[in-house]
């Protein structure tokens, strides 16, 4: 169980103890891996998802007691210089990162007829343009020879319709990187996959919305912020060192049709 010690990941998006950003660090702590952890709590508080006020302490707290060394960090997206900062704050703090975890994502469910300029440019300078340059300053900082990793998380857009057009435009950007990233990075010793881990209960839905998914699930079930963070375990992991540059649905046979 301890198959990444010694290793450290950034992992971005953790702000929430029910969220994938959240399930995907327990599961790498109790692996042994050295945790940086960003997060953006207006982003949350803004899409109404429940907090308490001392949220990023429970999650130290709670991540600690699998004995690793565990550094957060706020930072807004938005800004441009925010992806260098968060990488060159953990490179100070752990002196090289060998994982990356793009987790972090904006999106606010407007429609076409909702959309603006302002809502797009957000969705892709946050989603996309951070995404890049966190993958950037990364590969700046990296030293080793092999086993390297870097893991985007994309969503469904390829498989069938989804309504909320910003996000799937710049979900399937990051969809769309995933195999010239890992042409660039693998001679670097980097591997680049992304994963979609399809209907995930981060968050307690409404009746209709719960019924409409879960009527869809073969399994009777919505998907757990466990389940990717499994199957992310293992692509960061030197087991998986022969794979790279594919885009992984995990979904529990979610049916579209």
């Amino acid at each position: 169980m301890n198959s990444l010690k010694g290793k450290t990941a950034i992992i971005t998006g953790v702000s929430r103890r029910n969220g994938i950003g959240y399930g995907i660090a327990e599961k790498l702590a109790s692996r042994g891996a050295n945790l940086f952890l960003h997060s953006f709590t207006p982003y949350d508080k803004m899409m109404s998802l429940n907090l308490k006020k001392n949220e990023s302490e429970l999650i130290f707290k709670s991540l600690s007691e699998y004995g690793t060394i565990i550094e957060q960090m706020e930072a807004d997206f938005m800004n441009p210089e925010s992806p260098a900062v968060v990488v060159k704050k953990a490179n100070n703090s752990f002196k090289h990162i060998e994982i990356l975890i793009v987790n972090h994502t904006y999106d606010t469910l407007k429609s076409l007829s909702q959309l603006t300029v302002e809502e797009i440019d957000k969705h892709l300078i946050i989603n996309v343009r951070a995404s890049l340059m966190l993958i950037k300053e990364f590969v700046e900082q990296y030293s080793g020879n092999s086993g390297g990793r870097i893991i985007l998380l994309t969503s469904g857009q390829h498989l069938g319709p989804m309504t909320d057009l910003a996000y799937v435009a710049s979900k399937g950007a990051l969809h769309q990187l995933t195999n010239s990233l890992s042409d660039i990075l693998i001679e670097k010793g980097i591997t680049v996959n992304s994963v979609n881990p399809g209907p995930t209960k981060t968050y307690i839905p409404c009746e209709e919305i719960n019924k409409a998914v879960l009527e869809r699930m073969p399994q009777e079930r919505w998907g757990e912020p466990d389940d990717v963070a499994r199957l992310i375990a293992w692509l960061i992991s030197d087991e998986a060192g022969w794979v790279t540059g594919q885009v992984i649905d995990s979904e529990g046979g979610f049916r579209r049709g």
